[in-house]
């Protein structure tokens, strides 16, 4: 009969300290603001969304890009038609100036080229 009390007691202690530590297990830490973070390594909400275009569409672009390329090459093909018959229709002379003419228009715009990459690393480096 002492030991009812006693018993009690211990029972109460025991009961007790079971709860406190079943409710500390259930907290989660103050200092983690977010707890996807613990769980899958990384937060969910951070994602970009990614969507598709309707297959319609992307046949469209493509097909109006196929388009643009094949006009692009007509053009530059029919300019390259146009400058050699206006060098074949003149006379002698007058190509041999024409063709002069267009060598050193491209020398010069080689040494511009080059001279205008200098001038733009030696600014660059001023600012490194």
């Amino acid at each position: 009969m002492k030991d009812l009390p006693v018993k009690k007691l211990i029972l109460f202690f025991l009961i007790i300290s079971l709860t406190v530590s079943a409710c500390e297990a259930q907290k989660y830490k103050r200092n983690m603001r977010n707890p996807e973070r613990e769980l899958f390594g990384k937060s969910l909400n951070n994602k970009t969304v990614k969507y598709k275009e309707a297959p319609s569409i992307v046949r469209a672009k493509k097909k109006q890009a196929k388009n643009m390329k094949k006009l692009d090459k007509e053009y530059k093909a029919y300019v390259k038609k146009g400058k050699e018959r206006a060098l074949k229709i003149q006379s002698p002379e007058v190509k041999d100036r024409i063709i002069n003419d267009r060598k050193e228009t491209d020398l010069k715009y080689k040494e511009k080229k080059k001279r205008n990459n200098q001038e733009t690393k030696k600014a660059g480096n001023k600012y490194k």
